[in-house]
């Protein structure tokens, strides 16, 4: 953690530095200018740290407000890093061009003020659209027919939230919007595939009990993510049955003599003892193979010797890069990051976008999504 914490920091404070120095080239900042823009910048970049001391301490208002300041100005600096990173890459282009030849392109390179204003001003807006576009859920339908449903069953609908990260910022506002889109496809089985709470867990009051509203016919039920590890398995665990959640925790069932839900826990391995490790292969073997099988993972990872042991694997975790261009990033860790996939062995995997935001409210080309599948029998051909 504190190498984590240290890479984090450097990082961060790197990403100011270049800031600093774009601003200072185009704007030609006296002394004291530079002090107080420095002063900013260093509160920003242990903003997230002064919300962990503050909320220890009990001062839970200064943390709240420090949380959303801190984590709004988190996702504007990595949106202007990128902004910028791309005038830079411009202004090389026009560089080289200029060797190949001389005076041809110079007209074409941006003014110091204009190279700077341009990506801060389309920063921001990206950053204020962010938070538009984070604050409204949508509900993704998928279809799915199977003659593994029986016919006297009708339609099941099954409603799935991922990484709500309820904390200091998914307060109950945002809850209440999360709950009334669920409420709205009218679910027989309500699912929480993990990080439904976010490292900060105090003063959850309330939240559980808006949770609890919703009693689909057929059950709750939730599996964890890496979040119920690091804001203390026992207290998440708690918080989640409150909700009204039944966990499973490498665990499989059938529920109602009509489908087969199977849970494993995220490998956050924080403590091997609190990790309940099974492997998928064991865990769905058990289960009757004529039901159709859903098998919650908060991670989209696969393993290959459960293929063809599950009919879906619903995931999250990945929030589709919340804030593009991150999704470039988090591809080359989880290449399901987002959306269905049809996979060997008669499997499908879908993958939520996820309905709350972590870190920065924002979120750009990944909006939050509530989704719905809805089974349906199909006779076998």
């Amino acid at each position: 953690m504190r190498v984590f914490l240290l890479v984090f920091f450097l990082l961060y404070g790197g990403l100011h530095y270049y800031l600093f120095v774009k601003a200072n080239a185009a704007l030609a900042l006296g002394t004291l200018s530079s002090l107080f823009l420095i002063l900013v910048m260093l509160f920003m970049v242990f903003a997230p740290l002064l919300v962990h001391v503050s909320e220890r301490h009990g001062f839970f208002s200064v943390a709240r407000l420090l949380s959303f300041i801190g984590y709004s100005w988190m996702g504007f600096v990595f949106l202007c890093f990128w902004c910028f990173f791309l005038i830079d890459l411009y202004r090389l282009l026009i560089f080289a061009g200029g060797l190949i030849s001389p005076g041809v392109f110079a007209h074409l390179q941006p003014s110091p003020k204009y190279g700077f204003f341009l990506p801060l001003l389309l920063s921001l807006s990206i950053a204020l659209y962010g938070y538009y576009e984070a604050e409204h859920i949508r509900t993704e339908r998928i279809v799915l027919k199977t003659p593994k449903l029986s016919k006297e069953a009708g339609t099941l609908k099954i409603a799935q939230i991922s990484d709500v990260h309820l904390g200091m910022i998914v307060r109950d506002e945002r809850l209440a919007r999360i709950l009334k889109e669920v409420k709205k496809s009218n679910p027989d089985i309500f699912i929480s595939t993990g990080d439904l709470v976010d490292a900060q867990i105090n003063r959850l009051e309330g939240l559980a009990e808006m949770l609890r509203e919703i009693n689909p016919r057929y059950g709750k039920f939730a599996i964890t993510g890496n979040h119920e590890f690091y804001a203390g398995l026992p207290q998440a665990l708690e918080f989640t049955r409150k909700a009204g959640f039944t966990m499973l925790r490498g665990e499989g069932l059938t529920v109602a003599g009509l489908i087969n839900l199977a849970g494993v826990d995220d490998p956050a391995r924080l403590s091997p003892a609190l990790f309940k490790g099974v492997t998928e292969k064991e865990l769905l073997s058990g289960l009757p193979r004529e039901k159709f099988t859903l098998l919650l993972k908060h991670r989209p990872d696969l393993d290959k010797d459960a293929l063809g042991l599950f009919d879906l694997q619903i995931s999250g975790h990945t929030h589709q890069g919340q804030i593009f261009p991150f999704r470039l990033i988090t591809r080359l860790f989880f290449p399901y990051d987002g959306g269905s996939f049809q996979l060997p062995n008669h499997s499908l995997l879908h993958v939520s976008r996820g309905t709350g935001t972590w870190g920065p409210p924002i979120r750009f080309l990944a909006p939050p999504e509530v989704t719905v599948y809805e089974l349906i029998h199909e006779d076998k051909p």
